[in-house]
């Protein structure tokens, strides 16, 4: 079991020894970047959510497994023309997950499988709060999972900035969510930002000029307020940087609200404007009616997730070393096909992790033979990895944060 201080802090967790499977630190473990430049060359962690709660048996399928077959007539598929994609372990890749496909076989893609909460909840709404704090059953914790590993990146077991240099220099932009409003994920975080859009994000008006409401917020009484207006300032005048200086690329990514929040992403990585951590999120998860088999609708929903974190990758360049992208969901899907060809709210789903420091092709996590009386109340597939052990190794190993 693993234990890390981003579930330490601000969690009320002693220890992280979860009572369910862990799994292998499966990110190469990297010193945190020390700073270069104005604003420094960091390792960034990139995490997505699939809101609505992915079928990780229809992203990851097993293979000839009888049980799957006879409880999902309308939905199974098989390797071949047309159908999964054979990852050579048992596993096969839906095939609207075609365009990650190449990053499996070039070690850039880890599945984990058998994923989710030890908290048994089926409210999207609920499980989504635990996940995003990092505290299941528990709705009183002020502060999301991300904003406490923003704050211990890059320190050392006594909590120390592990750099030769002390504290980074401070930038606006060392989370960002490419979110309408900040997610629980990042709250807590000193100075999160969310921006729906890069090239519309701006401070101050025609009749109030930047100029004037900056010297207003520099000379607020309120030592908060004057902090978080002169971080706003320099985040607007950042931003015109990057608009100036790191253009949008089309890049191949598809025209959906995902492929437009990577691109986004991305261009601020390029920027080099210091960021660590970015949230992003896609909805259309929640495959109750004609959820479909090799098309339909999570056939088209895994579609723009794979271009879309392919175009990514592609779009950074030699800045891809610096990132690990993985994703979230905050349950699965029932093993048996409901009656509207859909699959209902179930337990334990499949995530995903990509980078060049991902120790990736291979599938983690422990699925079992789904017979009926293997199944969590006879229809859901089991949690056998708890997902704060995948949260905290990921985001220990790649942001320097210390077992502690």
């Amino acid at each position: 079991m693993v234990t890390r201080r981003v579930f330490l802090k601000s969690s009320g967790l002693a220890v992280v020894a979860f009572g369910v499977g862990g799994v292998p630190v499966f990110v190469n473990r990297t010193a945190h970047a020390a700073a270069t430049g104005a604003l420094g060359r960091k390792k960034i962690l990139v995490a997505l959510f699939q809101r609505g709660a992915m079928d990780g048996l229809a992203a990851v399928q097993p293979l000839g497994d009888a049980h799957l077959a006879a409880l999902r007539p309308g939905l199974v598929l098989r390797a071949g023309e047309g159908g999964l994609i054979d990852l050579g372990n048992g596993y096969g890749l839906h095939p609207a997950l075609a365009a990650l496909a190449p990053f499996y076989r070039d070690g850039r893609l880890a599945v984990v499988h058998g994923v989710g909460s030890p908290d048994a909840t089926r409210s999207h709404f609920d499980a989504q709060d635990y996940m995003e704090t990092g505290t299941p059953g528990r709705k009183s914790t002020p502060t999301g999972w991300l904003a406490r590993a923003a704050g211990l990146a890059g320190h050392d077991a006594a909590g120390h900035h592990a750099t030769s240099h002390g504290s980074p220099t401070p930038t606006p932009f060392q989370t960002v969510a490419l979110t309408p409003a900040l997610p629980r994920s990042l709250s807590g975080a000193r100075g999160a930002l969310a921006i729906a859009d890069l090239d519309t994000f701006r401070i101050g008006t025609a009749a109030a000029p930047s100029g004037s409401l900056e010297a207003l917020y520099a000379s607020a009484a309120d030592e908060l307020v004057g902090e978080t207006g002169r971080a706003s300032f320099e985040a607007a005048r950042l931003l015109e940087r990057v608009r100036a200086e790191t253009p949008r690329t089309s890049g191949g990514y598809p025209s959906t609200p995902l492929g437009r929040s990577l691109s986004q992403v991305a261009r601020l990585i390029r920027a080099d404007v210091g960021l660590e951590i970015a949230f992003a999120e896609t909805g259309g998860w929640d495959t109750h009616v004609a959820q479909g088999g090799a098309r339909g609708t999570f056939a088209r929903q895994a579609g723009d997730l794979a271009r879309s974190v392919a175009a990514f990758f592609d779009d950074l360049g030699p800045r891809a070393s610096d990132v690990v992208l993985m994703t979230m969901t905050e349950f699965g899907r029932t093993v048996r096909q409901n009656g509207s060809g859909g699959t209902d709210h179930g337990r334990a789903s499949a995530m995903f992790v990509a980078g060049e420091s991902v120790r990736g092709g291979e599938v983690y996590g422990t699925l079992p033979a789904l017979a009926p009386d293997a199944l969590e109340d006879g229809r859901d597939l089991p949690v056998t990895t708890d997902f704060r052990a995948l949260f905290a190794n990921v985001a220990s190993a790649h942001l320097g944060i210390a077992d502690g």
